[in-house]
């Protein structure tokens, strides 16, 4: 999810570097007529190319991108270096991109170490180890694909570190001293960019930062933020016409920079065409002998991986019939969470010792048949898939209520505090967060092993997994622990890279329930619809559905004040603190920027004393990567600002409030999956029409509870995209991991 910095806001945006060579200076009335819909987003584009994603914004949880209508690539810092000027798409200044973008970032999942710490695994060494058969010769790549699936070893899970809670934590001291810092500032200056970037340079390259840029310019794009083209400004000032596009040191940069983008965009790999074009595109002379370079360097890893066959098509025969692979690069942190995370599951799949004559009673019990599917088919197998909306999270609390009645250890974790407390009013009144029981602050707690007291896990909200959170939960499981994973298909995937969820369905590893109990009512009608590609006009006689047509962005903005402020609570009684506004990007002329601006004028005006909040602003709060929580600003004190998050009182420290804390009056969908509201207004101004998918759609409606407006300003382009624009594809390994090690389910 994306936390941009608000513009204008002077604790919000970082400072201004100096200037350096190069640097380009009607709602109320549609609600009370109760009109209905008359009915996301393009293929991702190879990293490096103006193209968004879906899930682009949503990986950016610290201050970084600006979007206008969808989401737009990386942004640069405002303190620029030589190249390009500050500025995002719309003129807006741009704001350093989210920690993720390096492999030395504090993103990894909660509890993890961060990738620079974890020595590489066996996994790593024997895949770099194939690697080098293949190309001395001594084994044919197709040879790997003949041996037989390695069987998941039955161990206990290895004793781990306690997550740290989802509170604010101090901001990351620098690994580098003062006389360090000093050095890395005379590096800077001498290439003409400003030395504010010290910090996120020493943060990034370590102790020997002032050597390492000096030796090799181009691994400033290492800092967060930072595009090739002020890369290469940089370089040009420091070694002159030493800095040609074909620099070695470029290349590998390069190759790096463009993998942990595609990660923004929820890749674990790049299959090689796409990377070597994204080379090309970037002015590397030989793409092919630049990843050949990054390779033999241990920069990247490469995977070769079998080609399913096209419907329709014989499969290879004999042994001696050639078998199709595709080449992927990826880096070494998610190769490492991909492989961790198939073991796990392969582990748990082959530890697990099925009692089903036990269960028996609690599924001939369950409230509902599919409760009681999803019952027989956890006592069955060590691992299952649950599909259905929001009336089906009540099966996965049956199931935990069952087991808790034949005396296992049981429990659920939903992905927000939200998703809990819906859960809780399901039927399980004992609900947790992920965070919160990895972080041991929820939950169980951890046996002497280190591992989660646990016979039985539901995972609701499972779509919202990434490869990395996924592989620590899996690893914190027991041998023999029952995993649930439930979730809606339909909705947005992860913010960070890898599509689990929809991996281990694709994979047929484990039986996989599909709910048949349907969402109720006008709102429920309306996305289920969307969810099969059909945008329907369900009948809503109270007023549940609206459409609220718009011409422009500005009478958008307008329309949705009115809608906020006074027609939904007078018309509707759903006050102003309980409607969600959900719109497609942040910036732009009806962004959540120029929303919120406007929401806050209306709705809370005042001058912003405390970082550009007041007592009683609306906010987005990001705890960790890919979590947004509401909440309302209680009170501004010495140490930083007091919220108020669904009862909870959260003290975010001063200096992390630009980080962590954005207004919340509007979100964006990936901000907004996981919670539900009352009342939702969706925004589809007309320079959305390009960004929007049927993924997109789906998960901005559904997270109304009762009363859904949409303010329709992109004509056509919305049923187009319910029936012609399906969630854009990720590049992962873990469906084919898993095919290698587990048999297909039935």
């Amino acid at each position: 999810m994306n936390t941009d910095r608000h513009p204008g806001d002077p604790a919000a945006e970082p400072p201004e570097g100096p200037a350096l060579p190069g640097e380009k200076p009607a709602a109320e009335a549609s609600v009370e007529a109760g009109t209905a819909p008359d009915g996301g987003e393009p293929a991702i584009p190879s990293p490096g190319s103006a193209g968004s994603s879906d899930a682009l914004e949503a990986a950016r949880t610290t201050p970084g991108a600006d979007t206008a209508s969808g989401d737009e690539p990386p942004a640069a810092p405002a303190t620029e270096v030589p190249g390009e000027a500050g500025t995002a798409p719309g003129g807006e200044p741009a704001a350093p991109q989210d920690a993720r973008s390096t492999p030395d970032s504090a993103a990894a999942p909660q509890g993890a170490p961060p990738a620079s710490a974890v020595p590489k695994s066996a996994v790593a060494e024997a895949l770099a180890a194939a690697v080098r058969a293949v190309e001395s010769g001594e084994r044919a790549a197709a040879s790997f694909f003949t041996e037989a699936p390695r069987a998941a070893p039955a161990r206990k899970a290895a004793p781990r570190q306690a997550v740290p809670a989802p509170a604010a934590a101090p901001a990351a001291a620098p690994r580098i001293d003062a006389e360090g810092l000093t050095g890395v500032r005379q590096v800077l200056g001498a290439g003409g960019a400003p030395e504010s970037l010290a910090v996120p340079v020493a943060e990034a390259l370590g102790e020997q930062a002032a050597e390492a840029l000096q030796e090799d310019p181009w691994r400033l794009l290492a800092v967060p933020g930072v595009r090739p083209e002020q890369a290469d400004g940089f370089a040009r000032a420091l070694l002159g016409a030493e800095a040609g596009p074909g620099d070695e040191r470029r290349a590998a940069a390069l190759t790096g920079w463009l993998l942990e983008r595609a990660a923004l965009e929820g890749h674990t790999v790049l299959e090689a065409p796409a990377l070597t074009a994204a080379l090309a595109q970037h002015a590397v002379p030989d793409p092919d002998e630049a990843l050949q370079s990054a390779i033999a360097e241990g920069t990247v890893l490469v995977f070769q991986e079998a080609v399913e066959p096209a419907p329709g098509s014989a499969p290879p025969q004999g042994e001696d019939d050639e078998v199709p692979v595709r080449l992927l690069l990826g880096p070494d942190r998610y190769a490492m969470a991909e492989e961790s995370l198939a073991d796990g599951l392969a582990r748990l799949i082959s530890t697990f010792t099925a009692d089903e004559a036990e269960w028996e009673g609690a599924a001939a019990a369950a409230p509902t048949p599919s409760a009681a599917e999803l019952i027989r088919a956890a006592a069955a197998a060590g691992l299952v898939t649950h599909s259905g909306g929001e009336a089906a999270r009540a099966e996965p609390a049956a199931l935990v209520a069952a087991a808790r009645s034949l005396g296992l250890r049981a429990c659920a974790a939903a992905h927000t505090e939200d998703g809990r407390r819906r859960l809780a009013a399901a039927g399980d009144p004992e609900a947790v967060t992920v965070a919160g029981l990895l972080s041991g602050a929820e939950g169980p707690g951890r046996d002497e092993d280190g591992a989660l007291a646990l016979d039985v896990l539901a995972v609701l909200d499972a779509p919202q997994l990434d490869v990395e959170t996924a592989a620590v939960l899996v690893e914190s499981l027991p041998d023999g622990t029952r995993l649930v994973l439930s979730g809606d298909p339909a909705v947005l995937w992860s913010a960070g890279p890898g599509r689990v969820f929809a991996d281990v369905v694709a994979a047929r590893a484990c039986p996989a329930v599909v709910s048949r109990t349907p969402d109720e009512g006008p709102v429920g009608e309306l996305v289920s619809g969307i969810g099969v590609g059909e945008l329907t006009q369900p009948a809503a006689p109270g007023k549940e559905v609206v459409i609220v047509p718009v011409r422009d962005p500005g009478e958008a903005v307008h329309r949705t004040v009115q809608l906020v402020a006074d027609s939904i609570p007078r018309a509707l009684g759903v006050p102003a603190g309980q409607t969600q506004v959900i719109t497609p990007g942040h910036g732009g002329p009806a962004g959540t920027r120029a929303l919120n601006a406007a929401l806050k004028e209306r709705l809370n005006p005042g001058p912003g004393r405390f970082g550009g909040f007041d007592p009683g602003d609306r906010v987005a709060y990001v705890p960790a990567p890919g979590r947004m929580v509401p909440g309302t600003v209680t009170a501004a004190e010495p140490e930083g600002l007091r919220l108020d998050c669904n009862g909870s009182s959260v003290l975010v420290p001063r200096e992390r409030v630009a980080e962590m804390v954005r207004p919340g009056w509007a979100v964006t969908a990936h901000q907004a999956a996981g919670t539900r509201w009352p009342a939702a207004v969706v925004v589809l101004p007309g320079d959305a029409a390009r960004t929007l998918t049927r993924s997109w759609v789906y998960t901005a409606f559904g997270r109304a509870e009762q009363h859904l407006s949409v303010v329709h300003g992109v004509d056509q382009a919305l049923p187009r995209a319910v029936a012609e624009v399906p969630a854009k594809e990720r590049t992962t390994r873990l469906r084919a991991l898993l095919r290698a090690q587990v048999r297909p389910a039935g």
